[in-house]
């Protein structure tokens, strides 16, 4: 079953509908569960029926007749002692998540949630989306693609294991015939002047051989060798199709071998690492690959013809491997008739090396298979930065091959302007460095792609660069997403902000009693229904204070500031939330000079501050101290100073060294367990949810903290011991007295 979740569900956050808004939410009800697609249920606040649509009757398996009043619970599959229903009912908060659904009638299923409370008073909205069938169809699509790629491993790992032609084309038609359940599968050799013959065959016992049969030049016309050496892959579904275009007498030549239907791939042998040209083309035609369906006529599917086109890839590259030993025999048997005579003991060294370089050719190669089939680039680049390895991912993007590149440098493969973005990153992994970055990469067809790209130091045994591996990942579809969701969250809230403010307005209106005294539980829900406004204000603005600074709309307006004097301005509107909180503020000032945006540095303590105050307990104390500092270059956070508060120091006696000005802010609440101090700087990210939704928390402020830091080159982080407090540091760049 799908793994259940509960998330709040932000949109939706006003639980308390004026009298109005109700109305219009009961008349619009009826309409709305007899038009949903969707299965629609209204529970009471017992988790029972009110009320659904034909939709969630379908889902359920119960007529409609038979909904009001059951419990839901009695249809949801737990994971525990708890339903999840029940949770829902007892937090009172929108959410989206999943959970399983069990019907009257047949197997469980697994549901995608939208959970409304309180649309009526006693009444909250489930709305329900079966999202098994879509489950299930990615679990078997996976299954699919696994087991494709377990058999072509498989017959390669076969083919990896012999160095003899004549052995792996054996193999080739024996797997190749096993996996696609073919009648015939066979490998046909064309020779210099036209004419052909079968050289390897996988044939069931009812159908007639091929195997060693010669064929006259007419079998095969010269524009068929034509096309086949350009790469031509014919996958015929019926021979006798008129569609098809094969000419009558080929048609008849096939009969006689019962062949309905038939799959063939060339086997191309590569001459030289130049581009083609008519006059000298890169690939020979060596032969083909075919596979015969003799029973009745076949549709070959993809995946058919494209374990014919890798295998045909490989029985080429075992037929180069071939030649290679063959000539490489040949030249050991001269050379060891020559010296044989002179000293037996070269003879010794001869063999052994041979042993040694076939060795070496075989891990190449089967290094080569394996990046190759690798959808990502990798490259290995020597310390002149030049290309000295490369996967055929290269072809597949750049449009050109591995030996068309190896030996250029990074800048005459990537253009100017892509290798100055990719210069200091290629530099620090020449240093020794492991380097992870993201760039702007253009293809060969024109479109743009973001990739993700690590760099890899290889170091020789005195531990000096010699050069480093390269790996580069597409991440356009990753990027896309997060630049739709940013966008999605932008529009949102700019639609989000003005009801809002609006609605704020009036409620504070009401508070006031100009328009009449509520009664104490209309005061009360009016209370309520002010602070929920109030927070989805502050959410919304969060949102898009976060979003501006991302998009890089925000430029930070920097200037010579005072640190003592932007911390006194903080505490200052601090106070009262302090006071109002039983919180004692105190604050140590020290003149620091800094450069930086006072109005995003002064909203940065606030919110630290903020939080301070709202996680201590009464009574409690809250710090905030600054310091300035001298650090060497290469410092790290884990040698600065651990959790206390810093203490003024005097004049730094080291000008040459850079100097920070170090702000915190500590207080006595309860802590942050270790493995959340990460965590608490991503967005809508919490230690305790529930906690936090109590204290007004909306989960976006330390995100907001963080890039305003990152955005000032200095660098903030967190410190907790678990029931003595928390504090939270950032750094500035200080300027010189």
């Amino acid at each position: 079953m799908a793994k259940r979740s509960s998330r709040p569900f932000s949109p939706s956050k006003q639980q308390n509908p004026s009298k109005t808004s109700r109305q219009v939410i009961a008349r619009s009800l009826p309409l709305m569960l007899e038009n949903a697609v969707d299965a629609i249920a209204l529970l009471d606040d017992h988790g029972c029926f009110l009320d659904g649509n034909q939709a969630l009757c379908q889902l359920l398996g119960i007529p409609r007749t038979s909904l009001a009043g059951r419990l839901f619970s009695a249809f949801t599959v737990a994971d525990g002692a708890v339903n999840p229903l029940d949770l829902l009912l007892q937090t009172e908060q929108p959410a989206i998540g999943m959970f399983g659904v069990r019907p009257v009638l047949g197997v469980p299923l697994d549901v995608e949630y939208t959970f409304t409370p309180k649309v009526l008073p006693s009444t909250h909205l489930l709305i329900l989306r079966n999202i098994s069938q879509h489950q299930r169809a990615t679990e078997e699509e996976l299954r699919r693609q696994r087991q494709r790629v377990e058999l072509f491993s498989e017959v390669t790992l076969k083919i990896r294991q012999s160095l003899q032609l004549k052995e792996i084309l054996h193999t080739t038609v024996t797997e190749v015939q096993r996996i696609l359940q073919a009648d015939r599968v066979l490998i046909y050799q064309v020779f210099p002047d036209g004419t052909g013959k079968a050289i390897s065959e996988a044939v069931l016992p009812n159908h007639r051989p091929i195997l060693e049969m010669q064929f006259p030049e007419e079998v095969f016309p010269v524009d068929y060798q034509r096309l086949y050496a350009q790469g031509r892959v014919r996958a015929i579904a019926d021979v006798h199709e008129p569609a098809v275009g094969l000419a009558q007498c080929l048609v008849e030549f096939v009969d006689q071998f019962d062949i309905k239907a038939k799959l063939i791939v060339p086997i191309l042998q590569n001459l030289s690492s130049h581009p083609p040209t008519e006059a000298n083309p890169q690939h020979q035609l060596w032969g083909l690959l075919i596979a015969h369906q003799c029973n009745s006529p076949r549709h070959w599917v993809d995946f058919e013809l494209e374990l014919m086109q890798q295998l045909a890839d490989q029985i080429s590259i075992a037929l180069a491997q071939a030649q290679l030993l063959g000539h490489l025999e040949e030249l050991v048997e001269v050379r060891t008739a020559e010296l044989q005579e002179v000293n037996r003991n070269l003879q010794q060294e001869i063999n052994d090396r041979m042993q040694a370089e076939a060795a070496l050719r075989q891990s190449e190669e089967q290094l080569r298979l394996i990046t190759n089939a690798l959808p990502v680039l990798i490259a290995y680049v020597d310390d002149q930065q030049k290309y000295r390895f490369n996967n055929q991912a290269y072809a597949d993007w750049l449009g050109q091959t591995p030996d068309e590149i190896w030996g250029y440098h990074l800048q005459q493969v990537w253009a100017t302007d892509c290798y100055h973005r990719m210069q200091p990153y290629v530099k620090a992994a020449l240093a020794g460095q492991v380097v992870t970055y993201e760039n702007e990469i253009v293809l060969h067809d024109g479109s743009l792609r973001s990739v993700d790209v690590t760099y890899i130091p290889h170091l020789d045994e005195q531990q000096l660069v010699k050069g480093f591996f390269a790996l580069t990942n597409d991440i356009s579809d990753r990027k896309a997403i997060e630049r739709m969701k940013d966008e999605f969250i932008s529009v949102v809230s700019h639609e989000l902000r003005t009801p809002l403010t609006s609605l704020h307005s009036a409620l504070k209106i009401l508070a006031t009693g100009r328009l009449g005294t509520l009664t104490s539980g209309g005061q009360q829900l009016l209370g309520i229904a002010d602070d929920s406004t109030e927070r989805l204000v502050r959410l919304v603005n969060n949102v898009l204070d976060l979003q501006r600074i991302e998009s890089g709309n925000v430029v930070m307006d920097r200037q010579v500031c005072n640190a003592a004097e932007l911390m006194i301005r903080a505490t200052e509107v601090m106070q009262a939330m302090a006071e109002q909180h039983e919180i004692t503020l105190v604050t140590q000032p020290l003149d620091v000079l800094i450069w930086a945006d006072s109005d995003y540095i002064l909203q940065t303590l606030i919110n630290l501050l903020s939080n301070a105050i709202k996680f201590s307990s009464p009574g409690g104390t809250v710090w905030l101290t600054v310091a300035a500092k001298a650090i060497a270059m290469t410092t790290s956070l884990d040698e600065l100073s651990p959790i206390k508060p810093l203490q003024p120091t005097a004049k730094l006696s080291m000008p040459h060294l850079p100097t920070i000005a170090w702000f915190q802010v500590r207080d006595q609440g309860q802590g942050i367990p270790t493995d959340q101090l990460e965590r608490i700087f991503e967005r809508f990210q919490q230690v305790d949810s529930s906690d936090s939704r109590k204290k007004g928390g909306t989960g976006l402020g330390l995100t907001i903290c963080r890039k305003i830091i990152e955005q000032h080159d200095g660098k903030i982080w967190a410190e907790s011991v678990l029931g003595q407090g928390s504090t939270f540091s950032f750094t500035l760049p200080a300027l010189p007295e």
